[in-house]
């Protein structure tokens, strides 16, 4: 456990916050919404409940993951039965992506649970704060 001069000093860096920030979602994602389903693979279920028929590219585009991380995080979805690809009419190379009726299932069920997420990470901040903050980090991302 990092002393007191240890933990200021981390402090000091904002990678560690945010990896701090992370682990503590990552917890909170394992004890409150799922041990099965990833924060990503449930922004998938979300973008394909929002935009269903959206292509792989579209996909990785909105999550903002790489062809291959896609690729393999569409792969495993399609095995365990959430989501459907299928040829893409418009372009043959390509799949569009669907919620099967268990990914619709799935959806319904975690999307409280990642309600509550947010609203226990963000206990101690003010609305305003709490869009201030994402704010903030959207900042730090590279423009797409």
């Amino acid at each position: 456990m990092p002393n007191k001069n240890e933990s200021a000093a981390l402090s000091r860096f904002t990678g560690s916050l945010v990896r701090r920030a992370q682990q503590r979602h990552v917890a909170i994602w394992l004890e409150v919404v799922s041990t099965e389903v990833t924060s990503v693979q449930y922004a998938a279920l979300d973008v394909l409940h929002a935009q269903p028929g959206v292509n792989q590219r579209q996909l990785g585009d909105e999550l903002d993951v790489d062809r291959s991380t896609i690729a393999d995080l569409v792969a495993r979805m399609v095995r365990n039965g959430l989501i459907e690809r299928t040829d893409d009419p418009a372009d043959k190379r390509s799949y569009v992506l669907f919620l099967t009726p268990a990914g619709k299932k799935q959806w319904a069920t975690l999307r409280p649970r990642v309600e509550e997420v947010e609203r226990i990470l963000t206990a101690r901040l003010a609305q305003k704060d709490t869009l201030e903050l994402r704010r903030l980090l959207l900042a730090l991302l590279p423009e797409r």
